[in-house]
């Protein structure tokens, strides 16, 4: 990161389990719409790496940004890209996130190009990057996060992944939130003990993230809660000394303000500081209070790694990560599962767990039916609330003796508290033919 600062059914097939291979990367891809970053990691091995767009430099950031060099279909992507505009060689596109994000069709020299397509190419272009480290078919599990995730942004994002050519089918998205929380979690425990403070000042102004853990769960739930400060303006300070001076002044007297807001009333075991706005060095005041009884570290690489790190936790869970689940905006707050007989015993089968992004959510298994048309669904929620019992009812189902009725249960969601179960019949060997019949119900979590 950077630098401390001091101051009822039957089941009839399970899934496999993951293979592990160390000699195999996950990849952490921090899109955004000024600048990018990528972070890896070797699996099994413990702390990310950020690719440097120098070598042996921490030039983490690339920007988000192309250029189409004037008359020549030619492409250059982040500081490249910039010179190009700079030496009027290039047309400069930038924002490409939000621009994909709204679909909006950018023209060149009279040519319309699609934003996605563009994303696409800005995004391969910069895995170039990491292919200097290892082939691109060397990456076991792809792990982007953006600020925040919507329906809108899922499909953006599945559009330009399809670009770069990956060769897994491990790719995963998540909200900075998430990174955060996965970055923090892979700390020494110390550092989280309490609650941890995020303080990101790019993109114009400042939002902050805190983390805090209700130890009292099993398992221990992770929550997040958000603020923004739009006061906390992003400025270019003056060259001359002392309009410098005060303009920093004025600078660290906001961000005292908010540290003592963000402070009140709360035990802080430690806090990050990220973003461009806090390179100029102009904390005095605000950083002898954040560091007063607590740690404070500063870098700019928390997300991409934080991505990483959720790859890494994906391919092989880690005792903090079995121990915890985190509860943000997109994720599923309740475990839902249902009761079956496995091996002539009676058993719970977990459908889908809390902490899983519902855009994530996606489970297939075979059932036999014991009896009738109904199949009954429980979903636990992890906030203490009841234990509620779902019953879906398969109207129409041919009737057959018990347990010759063998369904395909299809398990995803919509949203983040609509369930959706499909359910198709599939006969019974050469007993009795599958039927073809198709059953969808959704329910609420």
């Amino acid at each position: 990161m950077g630098k401390e600062r001091h101051g009822k059914g039957m089941i009839l097939e399970r899934e496999g389990s993951e293979r592990k291979n160390s000699t195999r990367f996950a990849v952490g891809y921090d899109l955004g719409n000024s600048v990018s970053q990528i972070s890896y990691s070797l699996l099994g091995e413990k702390e990310p790496e950020t690719v440097s767009t120098v070598a042996g430099g921490e030039n983490y950031n690339i920007p988000t940004v192309l250029a189409k060099r004037r008359n020549v279909n030619q492409w250059f992507y982040g500081k490249e890209a910039l010179k190009a505009a700079e030496d009027d060689e290039g047309i400069l596109v930038g924002e490409l996130l939000r621009l994909a994000k709204e679909k909006e069709s950018v023209t060149i020299e009279g040519n319309s190009f699609e934003p996605a397509a563009m994303l696409a190419l800005f995004m391969k272009r910069t895995m170039s990057l990491f292919t200097m480290i290892a082939p691109i078919d060397k990456i076991e599990v792809f792990v982007v996060t953006v600020e925040e995730l919507d329906r809108d942004m899922i499909d953006v994002l599945n559009r330009a992944v399809a670009g770069v050519g990956l060769k897994t089918e491990k790719i995963y998205f998540q909200s900075h939130m998430e990174s955060f929380y996965y970055y923090t979690i892979f700390q020494p425990k110390e550092l989280w003990k309490y609650q941890v403070l995020l303080y990101d000042f790019c993109g114009g102004h400042m939002k902050t993230y805190r983390m805090e853990c209700n130890r009292r769960t099993t398992p221990v739930v992770a929550f997040i809660e958000t603020a923004e400060y739009e006061t906390m303006l992003l400025e270019e300070f003056p060259e001359e000394e002392e309009e410098k001076k005060r303009a920093m002044e004025r600078t660290d007297a906001r961000f005292t303000k908010i540290v003592e807001d963000t402070l009140k009333n709360h035990i802080v075991s430690s806090a990050y500081l990220i973003g461009e706005g806090f390179k100029e060095g102009w904390m005095e005041e605000s950083l002898k209070l954040l560091c007063k009884k607590r740690r404070v570290f500063q870098g700019n690489n928390l997300y991409s790694k934080g991505a990483c790190y959720s790859g890494l936790e994906k391919i092989n869970p880690s005792e903090n990560g079995r121990a915890h689940v985190f509860l943000g905006n997109d994720k599923l707050k309740s475990n839902v599962g249902m009761r079956v007989l496995r091996k002539g015993e009676d058993s719970y089968l977990a459908l889908l767990d809390a902490g899983i992004s519902w855009f994530d959510a996606k489970k297939e298994y075979e059932i036999l039916l014991e009896s009738g048309s109904e199949v009954s669904v429980l979903v636990t929620p992890l906030n203490g609330k009841q234990i509620r019992e779902v019953v879906l009812h398969l109207d129409g189902m041919l009737e057959r003796p018990e347990r010759t009725t063998r369904l395909l249960m299809k398990i995803s969601m919509n949203g983040e508290h609509t369930v959706t179960a499909e359910f198709t019949d599939l006969g019974f060997g050469e007993l009795f033919a599958g039927s073809g019949q198709v059953w969808r119900e959704e329910f609420e979590v």
